[in-house]
């Protein structure tokens, strides 16, 4: 799903496709947002995917998870600082309050977002 087609107040159960341009309205239009900066060509990141996906589906109304393609989107990369993929940026409120780095099964990956989402 992109960014594009969501509607105002949906909550989606799926990653949605995000590029630099809309980032910063994604993250301030839901208050609990996780992008997976990533790319096609990483292992991890495709290896990551299915967990980010499981759980787009059981935090959907709670947490809004987003997939940024850093190859496509170098503006987000840069200004974000990202260095090695895949990376996770959690937003509050349209805020960045935490990132993580490498790979992540499932339940680190839930510690990280009680972490940063409380």
């Amino acid at each position: 799903m992109k960014f594009k087609d969501l509607k105002q107040g949906d909550f989606p159960a799926v990653p949605v496709e995000v590029g630099d341009p809309e980032l910063p309205e994604l993250t301030k239009r839901y208050a609990a947002v996780v992008v997976d900066c990533w790319a096609p060509w990483c292992g991890p990141c495709r290896a990551m995917g299915p967990t980010i996906d499981e759980l787009a589906r059981e935090q959907k109304g709670k947490v809004v998870f987003a997939k940024l393609n850093t190859d496509d989107n170098e503006e987000s990369a840069m200004k974000f600082k990202i260095m090695a993929i895949p990376t996770l940026l959690f937003f509050k409120k349209g805020e960045l309050v935490d990132r993580t780095t490498g790979l992540l099964q499932k339940k680190q990956l839930e510690a990280a977002i009680k972490k940063a989402f409380g």
